[in-house]
């Protein structure tokens, strides 16, 4: 599936994206380091295969951010690499990313391990910090469906 958020390409699923564009996306983030052996650019498509979703987000031919979702389809999910390009950010893609991953599982309770300078993006995309001293970030949709009469 494609579809377009103010002009930038988001895909969904995780055939066809190269191992080299992940790796230098991952690099970018200081996620990885230049210095890691190329023979080990495959884990990058490997983990994405094995998400159970993922988004990536395209302009033209750059891969200027992805997020992948580790779940078992049913009750949880988690979030993982949530990553935007800098130059990319501030636009409300992140956002947007995380609004379709949760679309994916809407009564599923999901869970993000983040840093504590992006706390707030999280908790405007809904999520909360039950622990202060645990960097995961909640986002409790079963709760929430009870709330709202949706399940028992």
């Amino acid at each position: 599936m494609y579809q377009y958020y103010k002009g930038i390409l988001i895909r969904e699923g995780t055939e066809g994206i190269p191992s080299q564009q992940l790796r230098e996306l991952y690099e970018k983030m200081g996620w990885c380091s230049p210095s890691m052996p190329q023979w080990q650019n495959e884990k990058f498509s490997i983990a994405l295969r094995n998400s159970a979703w993922a988004f990536t987000v395209w302009d033209k031919e750059i891969l200027a951010g992805m997020v992948r979702v580790v779940s078992d389809k049913v009750m949880v999910a988690s979030l993982q690499d949530l990553m935007l390009l800098p130059e990319y950010r501030g636009k409300g893609l992140g956002q947007f990313l995380v609004k379709l991953c949760r679309q994916k599982l809407p009564d599923g309770n999901w869970s993000a391990r983040t840093t504590p300078e992006n706390y707030d993006f999280y908790i405007k995309c809904g999520f909360s910090m039950p622990d202060a001293n645990n960097a995961t970030m909640e986002y409790d949709g079963y709760i929430l469906s009870k709330t709202r009469g949706d399940r028992k």
